[in-house]
């Protein structure tokens, strides 16, 4: 019979504690702080640190008005004319606003400044987009998600961006505040 300090796998509590112990210390090795944020410095190349946006904003309107605005080129257009970005006389661009309304489909919006593709379509629920900003490097897409929820007789719009430029996570989130949101608003009121 094998006594319980010679079968290696079988561990008492002061093994056991040694081995999460120097588990956690390995684990903490492979990290580096880098500008407050902690990055994993494993040989995969792997970011465990990612900025990203999430916002939550109510609007007096129905889900199904608020995809409609959002997914329509007229409606959309309409937003647009109301953004800050417009109404502050910057030069984005001269395309016309197109947004297709299948998946997969493209959408150029803001003069050509923004564009994308549907990535998931579920009428007054939920629109997934490849979405961009025109000057980022070729084939940079990031990840724009609006989540329509029922708040009484309106709608809660829960909206979760990842996957852009490291350092544009404020400018971004201001963007969509004041040319997305706002406007939006306006339009549904």
């Amino acid at each position: 019979m094998t006594s319980q300090t010679d079968n290696p796998n079988r561990s008492n509590g002061k093994s056991t504690r040694r081995q999460i112990i120097a588990g956690f210390g390995a684990v903490l090795t492979g990290l580096t702080l880098c500008n407050g944020e902690v990055w994993a410095a494993d040989d995969e190349g792997v970011s465990h640190a990612e900025e990203s946006i999430h916002q939550e904003t109510l609007f007096k309107a129905s889900r199904k008005l608020v995809y409609e605005a959002l997914t329509s080129t007229k409606q959309f257009d309409k937003v647009i004319k109301l953004s800050k970005a417009m109404q502050s006389g910057m030069s984005l661009g001269t395309a016309a606003t197109e947004i297709s309304s299948q998946v997969g489909g493209p959408f150029t919006l803001f003069g050509g400044h923004i564009l994308g593709r549907h990535i998931e379509l579920v009428p007054a629920e939920r629109i997934v987009q490849a979405w961009r900003v025109a000057n980022w490097d070729k084939g940079l897409y990031s990840i724009a998600r609006f989540e329509l929820v029922e708040n009484g007789s309106g709608t809660k719009l829960v909206f979760d961006h990842r996957g852009f430029p490291k350092g544009q996570g404020a400018h971004l989130a201001e963007g969509w505040k004041v040319n997305y949101w706002e406007p939006l608003a306006k339009v549904l009121a």
